[in-house]
């Protein structure tokens, strides 16, 4: 049954956290589906970021011996030992993790998101291997196909570090950014007699530049070019686009 906006914001306040800002609130109003609204409490950044009550049983792993699990550490770029530096920061201070002087440790490594950020992974196979597996029968899939029957819909719901859809609204304002940044008064015509300034940048896939000149208004771009890099170009690595992309923009 579909209810009345005023009875999800009524929802909202009595469910979540005092510190939740309404504007997030309406933005998780406008990303979830209507019909999971009498579930947005769930949605909850603040609740997100605190570990759930203390149950009656705590979880333990069971190892076959008890011998000091060492891994290798693995080298790491000054990114990704920023990253994790902020990573272990962040999360020491919600208390979902705590510093350890433990004999027992696993490596961390970072593999690349397709939206270019990092996933952190621990590699815990040494761990793995000598867990006690917990011994139970898994359901024959006959019986789990009889659950499903009459069921045609399947959903699957992911907010948390959800990709960017490119979808009209976006478009929209882009094509406003894009008629803003190329219209006066912020471009403007170039002017021999004044300083040039080139500012390069460089990603996975493209290289972009921007000519600019300051005048009595301050700082105007005056031209701008990107282009898509070659197959071979897209193995480079950052230090070696971003030097593309200055010698590329120099030419042009």
């Amino acid at each position: 049954m579909d209810l009345p906006p005023l009875y999800f914001h009524t929802f909202l306040e009595e469910q979540w956290d005092e510190e939740e800002e309404p504007k997030e609130i309406e933005t998780v109003l406008k990303v979830v589906p209507p019909v999971y609204h009498q579930y947005l409490d769930v949605f909850c950044k603040v609740k997100a970021e605190k570990l759930p009550p203390q149950r009656a049983c705590d979880h333990h792993i069971e190892l076959e011996g008890l011998l000091p699990l060492v891994g290798v550490i693995y080298s790491s770029s000054k990114n990704d030992s920023e990253t994790l530096q902020a990573y272990i920061s962040e999360n020491v201070e919600k208390g979902f993790i705590s510093p350890s002087s433990s004999s027992t440790g696993a490596p961390v490594l970072f593999v690349k998101k397709k939206d270019g950020g990092l996933c952190l992974c621990v590699d815990y196979r040494k761990l793995n291997a000598v867990t006690r597996k917990n011994m139970y029968p898994f359901p024959p899939t006959n019986h789990l196909l009889t659950v499903f029957d009459g069921s045609n819909i399947f959903s699957k719901i992911d907010l948390c570090d959800s990709p960017f859809t490119f979808n009209e609204e976006a478009l929209s304002q882009f094509q406003i950014l894009k008629e803003a940044f190329t219209t006066a008064p912020i471009i403007s015509q170039f002017n021999p007699s004044l300083t040039a300034i080139v500012e390069t940048d460089a990603s996975d896939y493209p290289l972009g530049a921007v000519l600019s000149q300051v005048n009595d208004s301050g700082k105007h771009p005056t031209a701008f070019d990107s282009c898509k890099l070659l197959p071979a170009e897209l193995n480079y690595e950052v230090h070696d686009k971003e030097l593309l992309g200055i010698v590329w923009a120099f030419k042009h």
